[in-house]
């Protein structure tokens, strides 16, 4: 049955954007798992401080947030293909000042405008029309396991990204990070691709308007007029992206090499792991929100990550930190298709492209903040005890509580 329903998601009807939105994450997922391992050593070696670094992250948030409002605002007035691909070929551009430019003012320009990411979560302006496209190309009862195949091979890309990230640091013609921030361009040329590919049914429906019942899009309406329920997911999202956020893979990295003098060789095969061992452990996401809801989905395997999390710092040595990593990572992502799910289950469908598109940009906007606190920790005593990271927990737990006490008595029709 499961594997049934897993061939009607790629080749029944409407499965031809899902698959080019799968295949489109994952490409471009590969990009910033490779980016993200290198990207603070490569600032770094171009004679940046940890400030600009923080700030040049913040300033990459700052921009997805941009560029998630424009879209949650207009994409489906101006067509979601084409927003999809504009910001694609920005991400192409932004590779190339990469792979060229060690001028601060440029690469914090280009970080702005071309989504780059520090970790191989999406918090980007794609993210959003993403999941809009893959919610209508689907029955509501297969939202968790579309979501899941779309999370699962984003994750599997980001470990091979990792993998990338070790190759280039064995090599010695050029710079790893120039290498792989041109590689990221090419692999942005390549979902500009797949984008031109998608169909017409990618685009947004038409639904009756409330109050007229005229056909209208409120995906497109302003934000001040997005239900209370959605604003509400919105700020609980943003505290849990926050909490992400002090703990992405370009902070860890930095940690692990001055913490426990991990090379980038190192680096790049733990993360490979880091990235791989949740792609897999996901594959449950499905059977768990079957058997015990969305919401247990949602936070069972997300506070226990989040514990894990917290005893990193403790670690005696690289193997047990790594370890407790790997272990904290192989929980940390379950909760992803079902969140997206659960999302989908609280909202009316046709808020469904607000939803998406408004908790993107709280997630994006928390996002950019986290790394200046974060690198603002990673000085003196508190990078010692490892700050970010324990308070990422803190504030992740926080968060878990929070959701459950809010809707544990909310009914959730979808549970597939």
């Amino acid at each position: 049955m499961a594997n049934m329903q897993v061939r009607d998601i790629f080749w029944g009807r409407s499965a031809r954007n899902v698959r080019l939105v799968v295949a489109a994450r994952a490409v471009r997922t590969f990009g910033y798992g490779c980016t993200s391992v290198l990207l603070a050593g490569m600032l770094a070696e171009d004679g940046d401080a940890p400030w600009q670094i923080g700030l040049l992250l913040a300033a990459a948030s700052a921009g997805s947030v941009a560029s998630s409002l424009l879209l949650g605002l207009f994409a489906d007035r101006w067509g979601r293909r084409r927003a999809l691909i504009a910001c694609g070929c920005l991400m192409a551009a932004a590779g190339v000042v990469f792979a060229l430019s060690e001028s601060f003012l440029a690469l914090a320009a280009a970080a702005f405008v071309g989504t780059i990411s520090p970790s191989t979560n999406d918090n980007t302006p794609f993210s959003g029309v993403e999941q809009s496209i893959l919610a209508q190309s689907c029955e509501p009862s297969q939202h968790t396991r579309v979501f899941t195949i779309y999370n699962v091979t984003a994750l599997v890309a980001g470990a091979l990204g990792g993998l990338a990230a070790a190759i280039l640091g064995l090599q010695h013609l050029v710079s790893a990070g120039d290498a792989a921030f041109a590689l990221y361009a090419v692999l942005a040329a390549g979902t500009v691709t797949l984008f031109f590919r998608l169909s017409p049914e990618a685009e947004a429906r038409a639904y009756p308007a409330p109050d007229t019942g005229t056909i209208g899009r409120p995906a497109a309406r302003a934000p001040w007029r997005v239900p209370a329920n959605i604003r509400r997911l919105a700020g609980l999202f943003a505290v849990d992206a926050f909490a992400g956020g002090l703990a992405v893979q370009t902070v860890l990295a930095w940690w692990f090499a001055h913490r426990y003098g991990a090379t980038t060789a190192q680096l790049g095969l733990v993360f490979f792991a880091a990235n791989l061992l949740p792609a897999l452990a996901q594959l449950t996401a499905p059977l768990l929100a079957a058997r015990r809801g969305l919401l247990a989905a949602m936070l069972v395997p997300h506070f226990a990550s989040n514990l894990i999390l917290a005893c990193i710092p403790f670690a005696p040595s690289l193997g047990g930190a790594v370890a407790l990593l790997l272990i904290r990572q192989a929980l940390s992502k379950i909760d992803v298709p079902a969140r997206q799910a659960f999302t989908a289950a609280v909202v009316d469908p046709e808020d469904r492209t607000a939803a998406a598109s408004m908790t993107s940009i709280a997630r994006s906007v928390a996002v950019s903040v986290s790394p200046l606190v974060a690198t603002a920790l990673l000085t003196g005593a508190l990078a010692a005890i490892g700050a970010p990271l324990l308070l990422g927990a803190a504030l992740a737990i926080g968060y878990d509580i929070t959701v459950w006490r809010s809707y544990r008595s909310t009914p959730l029709g979808e549970t597939a």
